[in-house]
Parts: C-alpha cells; sequence; structure tokens
C-alpha cells in the first residue's frame, strides 16, 4: 500500500483551511474576512448548483428585464446576483455592496454592517449560458475604516486599495481563483464533498505567453498601437513563432486560460466604444490585482502621453503656459485608476509580463511621435 499517496488524498487542503491558515499570520484578526469569504465561497457554490441544472429547471432565457447595462437579463443573472447580495448581507461584515446587475450602490442596514465593501459581477459572460461556454463569477474587497458612516464615495477608490480579489468560473469543473494580496491560489469545487480544494497553488503566470485573446471583430474601430500589437503577435517581424488567437468571450474563461498558460488578454477602447467596455470596479480591477499578485501586468493604455523607457511607464500633461510636458502619472498601472462612478468603464490589456510590455511600448512610440 501507497501510505504517502493515501496521505495525499486524505490530507485536504480546503479553502476553509487554507483562509483560516492566513487568518493565524495575524495574531490580531478577529475572524472577519474568514466570515465573508465563507459567504462569498458559498454564493458561488449556489450558483454552480444553478448553472449545472439550468436547462432542466427552466432558468435559461431572458427574465424580461433589462440591466443598468443596457443587457438583456438572463434568469440566472438575476438569480445569481440575488444569492450573492443575500449571502453578503447576511454575513454582517459588509458596508457597501456594488454590483453589475444594480444601478445603485447597495447601502447595507447598520444592525448588519461591517467593515468590508464588496464589489461584484454575479454572472460574468452570462450571453453564453445558453451554449455551455464557461460564465463565472468576479468579486473584489475592500475595508473601510469607518462602517458606521458608509458612503458611495468609500467604494470609489483605486484597484491597489483592494484586500481581496478572485473569481469563480463555472465550466467542466467549478473553480476559485483568489488573491489576498499575498499570492494566487486556485481550488477546485469536489462534489463529492461539497468543497473546495487548493489544486493550483501559488499560481505564477510566464513571463512571455503564446496566446493573445481578443475580439477581432472590432478591428476596424481600433486604435494605431492596439493593431500593431495584434499584427505583430500573427506576423512576428523578429523571427519568433506567430501567436495563437484564443478567444471564448467570456473574461472569466479568457483570463484563466491567460493566468495558467500565459499571454496577454485585451479589451481595448476604440472608436465604437472610446471609454473602453469592461466595467473598473468589478472587472478591471479584481483580474488587474490577480494577474500582478501573479507576476504579471496590467495596462489601460488611456493616458494621452506614455512614455517607457524600459522601466516602469509614466504618464505626462502638457502646461500650456511652460510649452512643457509635466510628469502627472508616475508608474502608470491599471489598479491605480480612481473611478468616479461605480459602473465607469476602462480599456485594459493584462496578462504576461513581456507581452503587455510591448503594449506600452507601442503606446509610449505612438505618444512620443
Amino acid at each position: 500500500m501507497d501510505h504517502a499517496a493515501d496521505a495525499m488524498h486524505t490530507d485536504l487542503m480546503t479553502i476553509t483551511r487554507f483562509v483560516l491558515n492566513e487568518q493565524s499570520k495575524y495574531p490580531e484578526s478577529r475572524g472577519d474576512f474568514s466570515i465573508l469569504l465563507s459567504h462569498i465561497v458559498l454564493g458561488c457554490k449556489f450558483v454552480c448548483a444553478a448553472v449545472n441544472k439550468a436547462g432542466l429547471a427552466k432558468l435559461i432565457g431572458l427574465a424580461g428585464e433589462t440591466n443598468v447595462q443596457g443587457e438583456e437579463q438572463k434568469k440566472l443573472d438575476v438569480l445569481s446576483n440575488e444569492v450573492f447580495v443575500k449571502a453578503l448581507v447576511s454575513s454582517g461584515r459588509t458596508c457597501i455592496l456594488v454590483s453589475e446587475e444594480d444601478e445603485e450602490a447597495i447601502i447595507v442596514e447598520p444592525s448588519k454592517r461591517g467593515k468590508y465593501c464588496v464589489v461584484f459581477d454575479p454572472l460574468d459572460g452570462s450571453s453564453n449560458i445558453d451554449c455551455g461556454v464557461s460564465i463565472g463569477t468576479i468579486f473584489g474587497i475592500y475595508m473601510i475604516k469607518d462602517a458606521g458612516a458608509a458612503r458611495l464615495e468609500d467604494v470609489l477608490q483605486p484597484g491597489k486599495n483592494m484586500v481581496a480579489a478572485g473569481y469563480c468560473m463555472y465550466g467542466s469543473s467549478c473553480t476559485l481563483v483568489l488573491s489576498t494580496g499575498s499570492g494566487v491560489n486556485g481550488f477546485t469545487l469536489d462534489p463529492s464533498l461539497g468543497e473546495f480544494i487548493l489544486t493550483h497553488p501559488d499560481i505564477k503566470i510566464p513571463k512571455k505567453g503564446k496566446i493573445y485573446s481578443v475580439n477581432e471583430g472590432n478591428a476596424k474601430n481600433w486604435d494605431g498601437p492596439t493593431a500593431k500589437f495584434v499584427e505583430k503577435c500573427k506576423f512576428p517581424n523578429d523571427g519568433s513563432p506567430a501567436k495563437s488567437l484564443r478567444y471564448i468571450g467570456s473574461m472569466v474563461a479568457d483570463v484563466h486560460r491567460t493566468l495558467l498558460y500565459g499571454g496577454v488578454f485585451l479589451y481595448p477602447a476604440d472608436k465604437k466604444s472610446p471609454n473602453g467596455k469592461l466595467r473598473v470596479l468589478y472587472e478591471v480591477f479584481p483580474m488587474s490585482f490577480l494577474m500582478e499578485q501573479a507576476g504579471g501586468q496590467s495596462f489601460t493604455g488611456k493616458e494621452r502621453l506614455v512614455l517607457s523607457t524600459g522601466s516602469g511607464v509614466n504618464g505626462f500633461t502638457l502646461d500650456p503656459s511652460l510649452g512643457e510636458f509635466i510628469l502627472t502619472h508616475p508608474d502608470i498601472k491599471a489598479l491605480d485608476l480612481v473611478p468616479k462612478k461605480i459602473h465607469e468603464r476602462s480599456p485594459i490589456f493584462l496578462g504576461s509580463y513581456d507581452d503587455v510590455e510591448e503594449i506600452k511600448a507601442l503606446y509610449a512610440a505612438e505618444e512620443k511621435a
């Protein structure tokens, strides 16, 4: 009998055990964060079960309403949103909730308030529900100092202030990827146990990838740097092999593949969507947080004058009185954005460090010219 192999199968690192181990590193912790995460995990399990039986339970199709983004809501969208809102409020650890499905932020009643703000997309990629493509939930967590005086401004923070971010992908398996600011770990749901088990410890994205992921149907509306980068992916001029195009159309699935295999995911601004299409708070920030924690990077491409000399990217603004560009945005990253509205949009380029550096260099070259 292989006792070592048996030990591997019996000594399981569940997500609950993992979070409690992390909590033990902070003696002053009261367990609030662990309780909040346990409610998010419960919501993910509920939605996973609903997704798996959606066709049988007639949860596929339109609910007859349109959400704040102008998108027709699927029945699963509505159900998933209700599940997460109720799970988060009942945790007693949240004060403000921002969901893609709700026009206004939800301010939790004082008796149930805690010190955390949660921003989330309850069911990303829901247009793919009917055809069985992977979809998912994206979330980010902020902490505020005064839960008693919770205000909308408390959630309009840069992504670098997040204390945790993650996503749960509902596909051939149910996978939850989480970062609490010290690396990225992936957990897979074991249906027989009803528990998420650590299957991808300390995920690190390759420094350079062989895949690019973008909706090429928008190519005619792209700006110069984006078009040049995609052209270089397909027809490299340095003798390297061409990159492969992989695009699912579900951000969770595309970013998950990028995180594990390397490469770059891009949803740039274009003539049709000059501010980009993905939402800052609950799509761009959480995914950028995870990518940077895994050793990659993210970039918005929106700054007016962007200059890179190989050691980071900096933004300059023209002072008309001096006729000079003044440094106003040192070391630009997607996580430095400060959103002004809860449903604000932004372009995003994220993935392997070297691939994103190439995109930064193309934007810098165009602005310099």
